[in-house]
């Protein structure tokens, strides 16, 4: 693991979903740019002191020596937007997978030369959009794809927050701090942070692309350098029309992101403030109730599925469905052969390619006196 170091929240969540299958074993670390926070780290991980190390480089550098049997095989990065380009790509140059966090780079230009890095290094990478982990997300594409609905006509996603309803990077608040800094976060704040998540989710559950927007993107904290409010209008691939909504100012909101999509048969719906629920609306006849653990749902939602029904399938088990299916899909082509479709479905660098494109696109459209602008990558 790159960062992940004590005190930071999001460290420890992917050590959590790295460990919940027995799938991953943390042997190693750079856990901060401050060598001796790093051992302290390592320390309280239970890491022999010599597999903890005090930058990036020398923990690539010295494990690469180490034998095929003895060397980590992949690396976790969970460092600042800013810190995510260059530790990738010097793991992916030599030889390791890479687990990163979202967005993920710092600009679309590093992401487009990661991707080209990532092909030519023969690596893969997989990138944490953790609401596509969850059982009913993933139920919900698939009754998509199956036509169920008939065409989709139209989406809306949202993801509201509250915690930087007030200037908070001006205190003791890290996460604050670095987020809304656009030296360590990039062009974007909210449409960065969670609007990331929102659009991956919208392309993730349709199956569709976007191509086309209009953004109204505010700041609207007084003395704040990014945006922490803005709302979408969106064109995709079939013509049909979405509308995504990002706010970190939405006051009493805690994480509750939320997606609807109608064809012209009906709708469905998914929250995760009820992330067992997928309600499927018709046309013509009652609302449907799907629920995560039942033997109804398709083959998606039952593979990320661990507990019985009525058992509340949460945020840290839906991480670790992307550790558990990046990990099968590299024991599958480790030993020559073909993961199934349930273990492939994990956000690959392509999907950080247009993320960082969302990001850039929404910027430059809301800075625009243009109704519509291309989506470009």
């Amino acid at each position: 693991m790159i960062g992940g170091g004590q005190g930071a929240f999001i460290g420890a969540v992917h050590r959590i979903a790295a460990s919940l299958d027995g799938l991953y074993e943390l042997t190693a670390g750079a856990f901060s740019s401050d060598a001796a926070k790093s051992q302290a780290t390592g320390v309280l991980l239970g890491l022999v002191p010599g597999r903890v190390y005090g930058s990036y480089e020398e923990l690539i550098t010295r494990e690469k020596q180490l034998t095929a049997a003895e060397r980590v095989q992949v690396i976790s990065i969970v460092t600042p937007n800013y810190l995510h380009f260059a530790p990738a790509k010097m793991a992916l140059e030599n030889g390791f997978d890479v687990i990163l966090d979202k967005p993920m780079t710092f600009s679309l230009a590093e992401a487009k030369q990661l991707q080209a890095v990532a092909e030519a290094s023969g690596r893969l990478l997989c990138l944490t959009h953790t609401y596509t982990g969850y059982p009913m997300v993933k139920e919900a594409r698939q009754i998509l794809a199956a036509g169920t609905l008939g065409p989709i006509r139209k989406a809306y996603v949202e993801y509201p927050q509250g915690w930087l309803s007030s200037f908070e990077e001006g205190g003791a608040n890290k996460q604050a701090a670095w987020r809304t800094d656009p030296a360590r976060s990039g062009v974007a704040g909210a449409m960065g942070d969670i609007g990331t998540h929102a659009f991956n989710l919208l392309e993730y559950v349709t199956g569709l692309h976007v191509t086309r927007l209009c953004a109204d993107i505010n700041t609207v904290v007084p003395g704040r350098q990014l945006d922490d409010d803005g709302a979408v209008l969106l064109k995709l691939s079939n013509g049909a029309s979405a509308v995504l909504m990002a706010s970190q100012i939405a006051a009493g909101e805690e994480n509750n992101v939320r997606i609807r999509v109608y064809g012209d048969q009906g709708g469905l719906e998914w929250q995760q403030v009820d992330a067992n629920t997928l309600q499927v609306k018709w046309l013509d006849r009652p609302t449907e109730i799907r629920r995560t653990g039942t033997g109804y749902v398709g083959s998606f939602a039952q593979h990320n599925t661990r507990v019985p029904a009525g058992h509340p399938e949460g945020y840290l088990e839906a991480f670790a469905n992307l550790y558990r299916n990046f990990a099968l899909s590299l024991q599958a082509r480790d030993a020559g052969t073909t993961a199934s479709p349930e273990a492939l479905d994990y956000p690959s660098i392509a999907d950080g390619v247009r993320g960082m494109a969302f990001i850039e696109n929404v910027i430059a459209s809301g800075k625009s006196d243009k109704k519509w602008t291309e989506f470009t990558v």
